[in-house]
């Protein structure tokens, strides 16, 4: 007499897997219930289909399919953050392997340079994209003319950048004459270059340093690399933390 083999994989292998540790390390976090699985908590020995079975870590999705790849990517000035263009401009997909297919989560404008995450991982893209995770966006800002204490104050506190729109509160801080670092949680359209020019100070040129807790000053403009799974788990913390603001969303 046969039996099927039991359905699924061991829960603290797929979270070893997904970077939360040794398989040891995992089984600590479930007996500590902090782990769910389709929304109740998981007991040692339980069993997943990754296809099929939703996962979370102190209430923040994880992903647990297979063939997930999350690329950090730095982007050029020149190049559009879009799969194709009618144009024929260079497009960020290009810099990234060709497979499998991924798409990019928010965006910068053409004109905009710096770090921007590419990934197949649909649960990351929408928890980052969420208007209630907005996670912490710095830039560097090169700007027309020095902005005074008053401008600064002005970028800090929130500035009208439509009729009735003011944005929240960010931090700035000036790094030497018409050089700003700004960081926003929100993600309006196009918000830090429209902050600047309400104040005054059109952007001359414009690099976005840090998501949320990802930076690297080492990966040249043009090149991208695979993010750890201690820096994707460090992402989706983040995202599951940061207080409503406004997604990654598009500069």
């Amino acid at each position: 007499m046969t039996t099927d083999p039991p359905e699924g994989v061991r829960l603290q292998k797929v979270l070893a897997r997904a970077g939360f540790g040794s398989r040891r390390a995992a089984e600590v976090l479930i007996e500590a219930g902090r782990v769910t699985v389709n929304g109740d908590v998981a007991r040692l020995g339980r069993r997943v289909v990754p296809e099929r079975d939703r996962v979370a870590v102190d209430g923040v999705t994880v992903g647990i399919l297979p063939g997930l790849v999350y690329w950090l990517v730095n982007k050029p000035a020149g190049v559009v953050t879009t799969a194709r263009d009618p144009e024929g401009r260079p497009t960020l997909l290009e810099l990234v392997p060709a497979g499998p297919r991924v798409f990019p989560v928010g965006r910068l404008d053409f004109a905009t340079e710096g770090l921007i995450i590419c990934t197949n991982d649909g649960d990351l893209a929408q928890l980052l994209a969420h208007p209630s995770h907005g996670i912490d966006k710095e830039y560097l800002a090169e700007l027309e003319g020095d902005p005074s204490p008053g401008a600064l104050r002005a970028l800090r506190e929130g500035v009208e950048i439509e009729p009735g729109v003011v944005t929240a509160p960010a931090k700035v801080a000036r790094r030497g004459p018409g050089l700003v670092r700004i960081v926003i949680h929100e993600g309006r359209y196009h918000q830090v270059r429209r902050m600047c020019e309400a104040v005054g100070h059109p952007v001359r040129r414009l690099v976005r340093t840090r998501l949320g807790p990802l930076t690297d000053d080492r990966l040249p403009p043009g090149e991208c690399r695979a993010l750890t799974a201690d820096e994707v788990r460090a992402l989706r913390e983040a995202a599951g933390r940061a207080e409503k603001g406004g997604g990654i969303g598009t500069e």
